[in-house]
């Protein structure tokens, strides 16, 4: 038989997701050391495992990225992208989706946190991928394989196909029974599981999991459907041909088992992904997604900035041929890798269906669609990003690395671009968003690590207002100086007023008999505008008319900036007289959970001075509320932290600035003591 061109591989790209200790980067090793990628499994807590090999991540026992393993099984190329658990970093998983073929979604044989993975299936939903389920863990579970596998039902929209069963003894996993043959095995750690005769014992048990294995599978196939009417046994051959048509097609969810750290279930896991899986080439039909031409097309799925190499970006080809130096959107590449962890092979050239790494692509962010120097612009469906919701001020250690402090920021967000920084323009902090405290500790780790900038935190401060209560008429403002020479001269009265709230400012004049010159005007708006910068509490004001009535001038001394400190002076006294008062920004907000933590939603919203509009059941979300209301921002800094701890870090919430309100006498008091 002739050997495969590069041009006809058979390729697998596959996500491992799933939530944080569930044993993802487990699996990664074992799947490496099954397939002879690498000859000894590393272990988490040894720090020398393939994924998780960051600093940041060995540091914390979790991944905090995506890292990626190619290797090969049975003549399929495999390229294994695993994706961080917790939910702090789950910007990563929405971007490996965007370019993989099939999902192993990893879970614990644990009800209690079954309904975790509920986010993550609606997000393979929402792009179509197909996936199956891997019940890790299963020689230590609190619940029985069938228990789980009702629990995963109520989490997903597609229905969930049991393709094992479980053997066990006591609380011991000894191999399982394969739905498909019927036949059962013996695992073995390190080495393939035996066949053995079938348990007589479980007869019942396996004949009411394949039964139910059938029926889903009959849902989409009516000849598999007349053959159960008719008691009439299916074949091997056709049940698998269904499990393979149904998964491409995203309509059901096989669910695998096993003990990963051992190598249980690996391998029928590897064999049912050869056997079943979509391959790359089926992946763009699936999304709907009709590529013109023939030409290059590719995308960026990650960006990483290395001590040693530089940026490195990496691309799913999904049409055409990448060779070592292309230019790809105008810009020059330098060096195509293939990746098994932080090793790169270097590469010639890449084929429809992989996911390389490539070097050098400056200016080339993460989601960019990317062809081939030459043609025609083309934008693929990208990753949508994540509100932020959780921030710290940030300040570098040493002063002298302000200048350097931006340019790192904006590389970081391109690795990460879950993370903002904005500086806020009255409090004049710089600010980093991110999705968590975790979060924000491991990007502040790399700042420290890969650009040398070690950072100072604090709490950001809250963005208060003022406001006047009422009005003060007449108020007079005399700047006279004399130095030698001509002097300054400009003599004002103002009208101060409240406006209602969200009116901002307005300045008014009503001048006659050119008691101030025209020319002098714009002196006192800019006077005014800027003694409303910081008020008599110590914040910016809002909300307030000021007209000037009144004034006189010198013809030699006078000048705009004359006037312009004599609005200063009049607003700083009448300002005082007009019962300042603090205001604080109100959030609009909308919190999501599943419905069992409903109440305690509007329990947290109420808790922290918060306002409920409304709830309702969240739109495509079965299960799911949706709670809007109002929430004061000095309230939010730690709200995501809570809302995870009581939905089972299910919870996430969207924000904007809505209006400003007056703060609570006794709050206002406690505000203004400490600044």
């Amino acid at each position: 038989m002739e050997p495969k061109t590069i041009q006809e591989k058979d390729i697998r790209n596959i996500a491992i997701v799933g939530a944080y200790n569930s044993g993802k980067t487990t699996l990664l090793e074992s799947l490496l050391y099954v397939t002879g990628a690498i000859s000894r499994k590393g272990r988490t807590v040894d720090g020398n495992t393939v994924g998780d090999s960051s600093p940041e991540a060995r540091e914390h026992h979790m991944g905090v990225e995506l890292n990626l393993a190619s290797t090969s099984y049975a003549g399929v190329e495999f390229t294994f992208i695993d994706c961080p658990g917790s939910v702090e970093f789950s910007q990563e998983t929405s971007h490996a989706l965007v370019g993989v073929d099939g999902a192993i979604v990893v879970c614990e044989p644990v009800i209690e946190r079954v309904c975790t993975l509920a986010p993550l299936f609606k997000l393979l939903d929402d792009w179509k991928i197909p996936h199956l389920v891997f019940v890790n863990k299963m020689d230590r579970g609190s619940s029985s394989f069938m228990e789980v596998l009702q629990a995963l039902k109520t989490v997903s929209s597609r229905p969930l196909v049991p393709h094992q069963y479980p053997i066990g003894q006591g609380e011991a996993l000894l191999g399982f029974i394969d739905l498909v043959t019927e036949q059962a095995y013996h695992y073995h750690p390190g080495a393939p599981a035996d066949p053995v005769p079938f348990p007589a014992s479980l007869e019942e048990q396996e004949k009411a999991a394949r039964s139910q294995m059938l029926e889903e599978l009959a849902n989409f196939d009516d000849h598999l459907l007349e053959e159960l009417l008719e008691d009439i046994n299916p074949s091997e051959d056709e049940i698998v041909q269904d499990l393979k048509m149904e998964l491409g097609a995203d309509l059901i969810v096989p669910v695998f088992l096993g003990v990963a750290d051992r190598d249980y279930g690996v391998r029928p896991l590897l064999a049912a992904l050869q056997r079943e899986a979509p391959s790359a080439s089926t992946t763009l039909a699936q999304r709907g997604i009709d590529l013109p031409g023939e030409g290059l097309v590719a995308q960026v799925l990650k960006t990483f900035y290395t001590l040693q190499g530089g940026k490195l970006s990496l691309l799913r080809i999904w049409q055409g041929k990448l060779t070592d130096g292309s230019s790809l959107n105008g810009v020059r590449s330098g060096g195509l890798y293939r990746l098994l962890g932080q090793q790169q092979q270097s590469l010639s050239e890449a084929v429809a269906g992989e996911i390389v790494a490539v070097g050098r692509l400056e200016g080339i962010k993460t989601g960019t669609t990317l062809t081939a120097n030459g043609q025609s612009p083309l934008e693929l469906p990208r990753a949508t990003p994540l509100s932020p919701v959780y921030a710290l001020a940030i300040a570098p250690e040493q002063r002298n690395d302000e200048v350097k402090l931006s340019a790192a920021l904006n590389r970081l967000m391109e690795e990460d671009p879950a993370l903002a920084w904005e500086q806020h323009g009255d409090t004049h902090e710089v600010i980093l968003w991110g999705q968590g405290d975790l979060h924000l500790q491991v990007a502040l780790k790399r700042l420290r690590r890969k650009y040398n900038l070690p950072m100072s935190t604090h709490l950001p401060q809250v963005p208060y207002k003022e406001t006047i209560r009422r009005s003060a008429n007449g108020i007079h403002g005399r700047y006279k100086h004399q130095s030698g020479g001509h002097g300054q001269f400009g003599d004002v009265y103002l009208d101060i007023q409240p406006l209602s709230r969200g009116e901002g400012f307005q300045f008014r004049e009503t001048i006659v008999g050119g008691v101030v010159p025209k020319q002098y005007i714009p002196g006192v708006e800019m006077g005014v505008r800027e003694s409303l910068g910081h008020g008599p509490l110590g914040f910016p004001v809002v909300d307030v008319a000021v007209t000037l009535t009144n004034g006189s001038y010198h013809s030699v001394d006078s000048s705009e900036q004359a006037f312009k400190q004599a609005a200063r002076l009049a607003m700083q006294e009448g300002m005082r007289k007009c019962e300042p008062t603090l205001l604080e920004p109100i959030l609009s907000i909308q919190i999501c959970a599943p419905q069992e933590f409903t109440n305690r939603m509007l329990q947290l919203l109420t808790g922290r001075r918060g306002q409920i509009l409304g709830y309702d059941a969240k739109a495509d979300w079965p299960g799911w509320d949706q709670v809007e209301g109002f929430l004061p921002q000095a309230e939010m800094h730690d709200f995501i932290v809570e809302l995870r701890s009581l939905t089972m870090g299910t919870g996430f919430f969207h924000w904007q600035v809505d209006h400003l309100q007056e703060v609570p006498p006794k709050l206002a008091d406690r505000v203004l003591t400490r600044t």
